[in-house]
């Protein structure tokens, strides 16, 4: 019987990065090439550092020549996105190609959408003078309450106004929003199948583990070579991979809405950097009362930080399952 780790704050560290990336761009070569039989890969790249070390690992495994980055900007995208995606493909030498997306939006209403939803929380809002964005409170984190959501809007002088958001403006946000990931994949397969390439599919262990990630858009993918990796194994990679330094030093972000978010405030309510370690004693059975001895915690606030991660797990179980089909005949 395998010894268990005692639990420590280093013990989601990757213990042999280089092990680690060999074996990543062997499985990657197996499925691409021969299981697949797709010739190269199709990458879509925004400056982030999940997106960086997926294109590295696809050079590595099919070469520079045989990977293609994607850049996909809309109007509310940063320019540092851009900017810093093709400073990653010029470090590895990987051709782009740009795709703005913006009218595909307009087409589909994603900002009239969104805006008609904003406007019923905040009627003073105009997007012309206003940037949005929506956040979670981390009162819940650990309280076991379910989250709750915060639609923010900020004027050109930076005057910043927050309301609770109801369900249906909320769900609204989000499901306008959304466009933006499913437009990004309908350009990627297009690219994909053009060159009879794989798609690269660039969500880590939380954003699958989590729901961090929109069904049939940047969760749909033929390969997901990091996620099975934490965010700290993730920037092991990095580091050990090359991606420029800007890249890993920026705060992660989900460039979606107007105004800046980050993956936190949005989201995860913890840093990764404490995530990834509350994360691997819950999913490896750690009790509350071991992992906040090492993380100068008390057990029942652990206990309700897992009560929170259940909690997402179950909710976002829908996000992970494929269509359902075994209603008639065999």
């Amino acid at each position: 019987m395998k010894t268990r780790k005692p639990f420590s704050r280093e013990i989601i560290l990757l213990e042999n990065v280089e092990t680690a990336v060999n074996e990543i761009v062997s499985k990657l070569k197996q499925d691409v090439l021969y299981n697949f039989k797709r010739t190269g890969a199709v990458v879509g790249i925004s400056g982030g550092i999940d997106s960086s070390v997926c294109m590295a690992l696809a050079v590595r495994a099919f070469g520079a020549d045989k990977v293609l980055g994607i850049i996909m900007p809309e109007k509310d995208s940063s320019p540092d996105s851009e900017e810093l995606a093709l400073e990653l493909a010029g470090k590895f030498s990987v051709k782009t190609i740009k795709e703005v997306i913006t009218e595909a939006l307009d087409g589909f209403g994603c900002y009239d959408r969104r805006d008609e939803a904003v406007k019923r929380v905040f009627p003073e809002y105009d997007p012309k003078t206003y940037k949005m964005k929506i956040g979670i409170r981390q009162s819940g984190l650990y309280n076991n309450l379910p989250p709750l959501f915060t639609l923010s809007i900020i004027d050109e002088k930076g005057m910043q106004l927050d309301k609770m958001l109801h369900a249906r403006e909320y769900l609204q946000i989000v499901a306008a929003s959304n466009f933006k990931q499913r437009s990004r994949m309908s350009f990627l397969y297009y690219h994909a199948e053009a060159l009879h390439y794989a798609v690269i599919g660039t969500p880590n262990k939380h954003e699958q583990e989590q729901g961090f990630f929109v069904k049939h858009g940047d969760g749909a993918a033929d390969v997901m070579p990091i996620g099975n990796l934490y965010k700290t194994q993730v920037y092991q990679l990095a580091e050990y991979l090359g991606v420029p330094h800007r890249i890993i030093e920026r705060t992660p972000t989900t460039d979606t809405y107007s105004a800046t978010q980050t993956q936190e405030e949005f989201f995860y309510q913890l840093p990764f950097k404490l995530m990834d370690i509350y994360w691997y004693g819950f999913e490896n059975g750690y009790t509350p009362k071991e992992v906040a001895a090492v993380m100068g915690e008390t057990a029942e606030r652990v206990d309700a930080l897992f009560r929170n991660f259940e909690r997402k797990r179950k909710t976002t179980e829908y996000l992970r399952l494929s269509p359902l089909k075994n209603y008639f005949g065999t």
